[in-house]
C-alpha cells in the first residue's frame, strides 16, 4: 500500500518504519515542525517531506493521523485528502465517532475512517518489536476494517477488533500500567539519588515485581509490603520521611490506602 503520515512523533517514527519493513511504501510525511519531518523522512526509503495539509494530489491510499488528541480537530479542519482516501488515527482515547463528526463538518468529500491503535509505549531512542504489540482495530466500514486487520496481522501476532468504548477503557488501564508505573519508578530513583544511593539496588526488585505481576492470575493477590500487611508503624515512618516532599507523601498515602482497601474487600 501507499501510505502517508500526518505527524512525526514517536508513534509515526516507529510505525512508518515498521510498515516499510513489511513492504509498504511511505509516500509523504507532514509535521508542523519541518525539522521533525526531515528527521523522519531521512530514516525512510522514499518518503517526501510534505509542507502542508493539502494532500489532494497525493498517490497515497492510507493516511495515518499520528498527532496528539488535542491537535486532531485543528488538523482535520485544514486537511484536504484525495478521493477514496482512508484516514486512520492511532489514538487510544479518541473515539471514531468524534473523528467522523469532524470530517462531516470540514471535509468536502466523504472520507472513510478507522483506528489503528498499537498498545505500547513509544520513544524514538528505544527499539520496539511490532510482532509482540497488540494492535486494536476499528472501522464502521467493513472493507476498511478487513484491510486494517490484514495490515495489523502483517505487523503483529496480536490483532483485535476493539470499539471506541473498549479502547477508551483499555487506554485508562494502560495509563495505570505504564505511565503511572513509570512515574513511581522515577520517584524511587529520585529518592535514592538524593540520598546518595544507587538506583541499581532496586532493579532486581523491579524485575521480579513485573515478572510476578505478568505471571499472576490475580495481580492484587501477589501484593506485598507494609500496606497489605497493615503495618501502620512502618507506614507512619515512611510518611514522616516524606514530610518535606508533600506531593510524594500524598501519593504514598493514597496508594497505601488503596492497597488496604483492596485487601479488605
Amino acid at each position: 500500500m501507499k501510505i502517508s503520515f500526518i505527524g512525526s512523533g514517536n508513534v509515526a517514527w516507529h510505525l512508518s518504519q515498521a510498515l516499510e519493513n513489511i513492504g509498504h511504501s511511505v509516500e509523504e510525511v507532514y509535521s508542523r515542525n519541518p525539522k521533525h519531518t526531515e528527521a523522519l523522512t531521512k530514516v525512510l526509503y522514499n518518503a517526501n517531506a510534505h509542507d502542508s495539509l493539502d494532500f489532494r494530489n497525493s498517490n497515497a491510499q492510507l493516511f495515518f493521523l499520528c498527532v496528539s488528541d488535542d491537535a486532531i480537530a485543528e488538523v482535520i479542519k485544514h486537511l484536504m485528502l484525495p478521493l477514496d482516501a482512508i484516514l486512520i488515527h492511532t489514538s487510544g482515547s479518541k473515539s471514531l465517532h468524534d473523528m467522523d463528526e469532524l470530517l462531516r463538518v470540514y471535509s468536502d468529500i466523504p472520507i472513510k475512517t478507522g483506528v489503528f491503535y498499537p498498545v505500547q509505549t513509544f520513544s524514538k531512542t528505544f527499539h520496539v518489536d511490532f510482532n509482540t504489540i497488540p494492535i486494536c482495530i476499528e472501522s464502521e466500514n467493513e472493507a476498511v476494517e478487513n484491510m486494517l486487520i490484514t495490515l495489523g496481522q502483517e505487523l503483529s501476532d496480536i490483532t483485535y477488533a476493539v470499539n471506541s468504548e473498549e479502547r477508551r477503557i483499555l487506554h485508562v488501564a494502560a495509563v495505570f500500567a505504564c505511565n503511572f508505573t513509570n512515574h513511581l519508578l522515577g520517584i524511587a530513583q529520585e529518592l535514592l539519588e538524593e540520598n546518595d544511593l544507587e538506583f541499581e539496588l532496586l532493579k532486581p526488585l523491579i524485575q521480579e515485581t513485573v515478572k510476578k505481576a505478568i505471571d499472576a492470575k490475580s495481580i492484587f493477590k501477589v501484593q506485598t509490603g507494609p500496606a497489605v500487611r497493615g503495618d501502620q508503624k512502618i507506614l507512619n515512618q515512611h510518611l514522616l520521611f516524606l514530610k518535606q516532599q508533600p506531593d510524594y507523601q500524598h501519593i504514598y498515602r493514597a496508594l497505601s490506602e488503596g492497597i488496604a482497601h483492596q485487601r479488605d474487600k
